[in-house]
């Protein structure tokens, strides 16, 4: 483990985290979006480095980035990533869980933001219908579709979570010992 000391104070230094992205696979069908982006937290700064580094590689050097400001608490003006600078703006008029990435080279990429708290199984769906070529829904439909998603899923599990701890789980199946004589109830004797 390798240890720096910041002025006194020692502290070990964590590898970083990888970078939760997925992008469409390259076709002529154009969609609403190019991605998902999966942040770890909603600190801009930190965050937007590694996703712009985990890009460069697919969309060329990205130059600036846009955001809507009611996602991120803190939209710095200008964020260093190595060896360039890269400029945030900010627009509420865009949609809030999309981020447009330009750069020289490719143009635009819009990514779906999802929330950092977001549960990963969630995460993953939505990463999945981002990713769809040619897909038409935009990143706040897919929001509202998994959050609809999400409150079925949870409804059915609580629903069945009571059905369980309120005795309602099947009875077994009726087992008549060998030989044991059925007894004819009034009415239902066959002549």
């Amino acid at each position: 483990m390798v240890t720096t000391v910041e002025r006194g104070v020692a502290r070990a230094l964590v590898p970083p985290l990888p970078t939760r992205f997925s992008l469409t696979p390259k076709t002529t069908l154009a969609g609403q979006l190019d991605g998902a982006w999966w942040p770890y937290s909603r600190d801009l700064p930190t965050e937007l480095p590694s996703l712009v580094k985990a890009l460069e590689g697919r969309w060329g050097r990205i130059t600036r980035a846009m955001v809507n400001p009611t996602r991120w608490p803190v939209v710095p003006h200008k964020v260093l990533v190595t060896g360039h600078t890269v400029h945030v703006g900010w627009f509420t008029e865009q949609d809030p869980d999309k981020m447009i990435l330009l750069s020289y080279t490719v143009g635009r990429c819009d990514l779906l933001v999802i929330p950092p708290e977001t549960e990963p199984a969630a995460a993953a769906r939505l990463m999945r219908a981002a990713t769809i070529p040619g897909n038409a829904l935009t990143a706040g439909v897919l929001m509202s579709d998994e959050a609809a998603t999400g409150r079925r899923m949870r409804d059915a599990r609580s629903s069945e979570d009571a059905w369980e701890t309120d005795g309602g789980s099947a009875l077994p199946p009726l087992r008549h010992p060998v030989g044991a004589r059925m007894i004819p109830l009034p009415g239902n004797t066959r002549r």
